[in-house]
């Protein structure tokens, strides 16, 4: 089996699990595992997985599931500031909670909310839930969210991480096809210096990152 570069951090990686035909590798250097190229679903196929997730942002169970966003959301900004939630999927309980509460949040998505207008324009927070770990370039796609913070900004991610204590074949969060980069601690404390925010917390599977 190969051995390829890390897309976050470049660091050299090996062959680490083999789920069906799908191979992962873990990177040398942050520790994360990610799948290999040569098993990502088509963007015509990922599109299709996308329209069959339960998006509904009505739903309060789906409402629940992203309260830790929303709750740090209220905890740090008030309605006057301005935030976009990236990835937000084909509708979004963060977007609706947030607006509900007279929040001024914007959404995008690259393919049911496709406004590049968006991406050109600067937040006081962002939000990105359950979307990183669709990253295939994640230190790209990193670049970008923190482009797209205002100075003292910050950015809320939830995803769920990986480390040696799992038993990566029982974990359930390698089976969705579109999961292909899976970050381990370390990764995250890279990318806090290597875009230079100020500060990293992570309190489960909420992740802020802040400038």
């Amino acid at each position: 089996m190969e051995s390829l570069y890390c897309p976050l951090c470049n660091g050299t990686s090996k062959s680490f699990y083999t789920h069906g035909q799908r191979e992962f590798l873990q990177c040398s250097l942050c520790l994360s595992v990610f799948l290999h190229p040569k098993d990502y679903l088509s963007p015509a196929q990922e599109e299709a997985h996308y329209k069959h997730h339960n998006n509904n942002p009505e739903d309060l169970g789906y409402q629940n599931f992203v309260s830790p966003v929303t709750n740090a959301v209220h905890r740090d900004f008030s309605p006057e500031h301005h935030g976009l939630d990236f990835g937000s999927g084909t509708g979004s309980p963060i977007v609706k909670v947030l607006q509900d509460n007279n929040y001024h949040i914007e959404q995008y998505d690259l393919y049911f909310h496709n406004n590049p207008e968006l991406l050109k324009k600067q937040y006081d927070y962002v939000t990105c839930t359950e979307v990183a770990e669709h990253f295939k370039e994640p230190f790209k796609e990193f670049e970008l969210l923190k482009s797209l913070l205002l100075p003292n900004g910050k950015l809320h991610l939830m995803t769920d991480l990986f480390d040696e204590k799992r038993d990566f074949g029982s974990w359930y969060y390698k089976n969705d096809h579109t999961h292909v980069f899976m970050y381990h601690r370390n990764a995250l404390e890279w990318i806090r210096e290597k875009l230079e925010f100020k500060k990293l917390t992570i309190e489960k599977r909420l992740i802020t990152l802040e400038l």
